[in-house]
């Protein structure tokens, strides 16, 4: 059932948000503007769909008084294929506003950090790692998103044993946060002489990036240490102390960063992942404090939760959590991730649409 009072206020809301908007005060404001900006582009899908709704109410009302003093038959069909078509709307409009008013994740229009680390398999577990890498930098590029190496340690046959970046673009997390926890590949590694299919895995961490209000740190709680950057010889030899460690001895965090050819840039760098590890330590206290809550999501953080087996000889991508597999892991391994990744949301919205209807009937 939909609760009209609730989308009415929201209604009266979004005008007056519209009303304020046009105030030359707000325009020349613009932290204010796009603050307002931002409420009013959130409230106008749920609007929208409310006036069709609305529509399709009034529409389905004329239709059955009509039908009521309607004695010709040709006009009685018209109106009953007009009374089908507004009912249909009804349910359709119904059940669009329902997901439009699940509670919001606040940090789904955040960048992420990502984390992606070799696990069991040896030199064949970072080769894995790399292509997690690549195929969510593909993924981010498809979507308009600007990808940003923080920091990598490589294995030297093209591997990684961790590798840190940055996923910069609106709605980054909302879509990338069901990728968290254990992704498993099954193949045959180039080094294999005898053809036997190797499993190796990998672990990824999404992290929605932090900003400075969502984190406090002391900065008396941070030791550095500051060392010259290591390198491939010739010109690339940095010959200045800018490669930092970041030590954080509250949580036990380090953090080791050289990517940049500044000790400020590094130093900088290392309080963004800084930031967004706490910040992900503090939402998983949370969500285990609300043990319902974590049960009726599909898995967004469980670094230990074997999500996704991706299997060569089969073409085979395996989501277990969602139990969908999909015959075309070449396009998904490159970066076709939307048939997976809407499938995920789609499970999510219906557990909690599940949770919220067992909460009314209680």
């Amino acid at each position: 059932m939909l609760g009209i009072d609730r989308l009415n206020d929201i209604v009266r809301h979004y005008e007056e948000l519209m009303s304020v908007l046009g105030e030359p005060d707000v325009t020349a404001d613009p932290k204010r503007f796009q603050k307002l900006m931002r409420e009013q582009a959130e409230l106008e899908p749920i609007v929208r769909t409310f006036q069709r709704h609305e529509q399709a109410v009034s529409d389905q009302r004329d239709a059955l008084e009509m039908l009521e003093h309607e004695n010709d038959p040709e006009m009685r069909e018209m109106l009953k294929s007009e009374l089908s078509d507004a009912r249909s709307a009804i349910e359709e409009t119904e059940h669009e506003l329902q997901l439009l008013l699940l509670p919001k994740d606040p940090n789904d229009s955040k960048n992420i950090i990502m984390e992606i680390r070799a696990g069991v398999g040896g030199d064949e577990s970072a080769l894995f790692a790399a292509d997690l890498y690549r195929m969510y930098c593909s993924y981010a590029m498809r979507q308009g998103w600007r990808t940003e190496l923080a920091s990598y340690n490589e294995n030297g046959i093209g591997g990684f044993k961790e590798i840190t970046f940055v996923i910069d673009g609106q709605g980054a997390y909302s879509r990338l946060k069901y990728e968290s926890g254990v992704h498993r590949v099954q193949r045959v590694p180039e080094t294999e002489s005898g053809g036997r299919i190797h499993t190796s895995t990998a672990t990824v961490a999404v992290m929605p990036e932090a900003e400075e209000v969502d984190v406090v740190i002391d900065p008396n709680d941070i030791h550095w240490d500051v060392f010259r950057a290591s390198g491939n010889g010739g010109q690339c030899v940095n010959t200045t102390d800018s490669a930092v460690r970041l030590t954080h001895y509250p949580s036990g965090i380090v953090i080791h960063m050289q990517e940049e050819k500044s000790q400020l840039q590094n130093k900088e760098k290392a309080m963004r992942i800084l930031r967004s590890r706490l910040y992900e330590m503090e939402l998983e206290r949370k969500q285990n404090e609300e043990a319902d809550l974590r049960r009726s999501q599909i898995g967004t953080g469980d670094r230990s939760e074997k999500i996704r087996t991706y299997n060569f000889p089969q073409s085979r991508v395996t989501d277990h959590r969602i139990r969908l597999t999909l015959y075309k892991i070449d396009q998904i391994i490159n970066g076709d991730l939307d048939e997976l990744i809407n499938a995920l949301i789609t499970a999510d919205q219906a557990a909690k649409l599940a949770k919220m209807d067992g909460n009314d009937v209680a």
